[in-house]
């Protein structure tokens, strides 16, 4: 049974460009890294300039869990979490 999640993430004033970026790197790291994974993409807001979106599909709890503690998520986390205005929330989901 495939596992999804939806994170929204608010980003602070000014600080776009730099999560773009690294948004941008953890996106490319997923594909690359991740053969469980079928759809990482961030998303921005059209409603609130600073809240984005991460929809994301797994083929299972392990590939979901796996890419919370894969190399690439521990090195780019922080850098999408300097610009970030708090934690992000975050809601799994299970196919039907």
């Amino acid at each position: 049974m495939a596992t999804g999640a939806i994170a929204t993430l608010k980003v602070r004033e000014g600080k776009d460009a730099e999560f773009i970026t690294a948004a941008k790197e953890m996106m490319a790291a997923v594909r690359a890294n991740e053969p469980g994974n079928k759809l990482y993409q961030f998303f921005k807001s059209r409603k609130d300039a600073n809240t984005y979106v991460v929809l994301e599909i797994y083929d299972n709890d392990d590939a979901a869990k796996f890419h919370t503690k894969s190399d690439h998520f521990r090195a780019l986390a922080p850098k999408l979490g300097a610009s970030m205005d708090g934690p992000p929330d975050v809601h799994y989901l299970e196919s039907i």
